[in-house]
C-alpha cells in the first residue's frame, strides 16, 4: 500500500509562490513505474487534475489553467514529486492532494489513481 505524504501548503498572496511536496513510501516495484500527480479540490467544487508526471518517459501534463505557472517534478532517488507553484491567483484555492497509479502514462482522471494522500490546503489571498 502506497504512502503519500504531502507537505508545504500554507497562505500565499496572489502572485506569489509556494512549492508543494509529496513523499511517498511503501511501493512496490520501482518508483519510476508510477504516475504521480497533484489534484485540488476548490471550496464546493469538485477534485481536478492539475499536473501529472510519467515516471519512465518523463512527459508531464497540465491544466489549462494551470500552464506556464506550475510546474511539476520529481526526485526518483528521493521518492518525492513537487509541486512548484508560481504567480498563483485566487482561483487556485483548495485542497490539494497528491496522487499516484501504477501506470507507465498518466490520466488527468480521479478515477485512474489508486492511492492518495490526506492533502495540504493552499489559500491565496488578495
Amino acid at each position: 500500500q502506497v504512502q503519500l505524504v504531502e507537505s508545504g501548503g500554507g497562505s500565499v498572496q496572489v502572485g506569489g509562490s509556494l512549492r508543494l511536496s509529496c513523499r511517498a513510501s511503501d511501493f512496490t516495484g520501482t518508483y519510476t513505474a508510477y504516475c504521480l500527480a497533484w489534484f485540488r479540490q476548490p471550496p464546493g467544487k469538485e477534485r481536478e487534475a492539475v499536473a501529472a508526471l510519467e515516471g519512465v518517459r518523463g512527459v508531464s501534463t497540465y491544466h489549462a489553467s494551470v500552464k506556464g505557472r506550475f510546474t511539476i517534478s520529481r526526485d526518483n532517488a528521493k521518492n518525492t514529486v513537487h509541486l512548484q507553484m508560481n504567480s498563483v491567483k485566487p482561483e487556485d484555492t483548495g485542497m490539494y492532494y497528491c496522487a499516484a497509479a501504477r501506470s507507465s502514462w498518466c490520466a488527468m482522471v480521479a478515477g485512474r489513481y489508486q492511492y492518495w494522500g490526506q492533502g495540504t490546503q493552499v489559500t491565496v489571498s488578495s
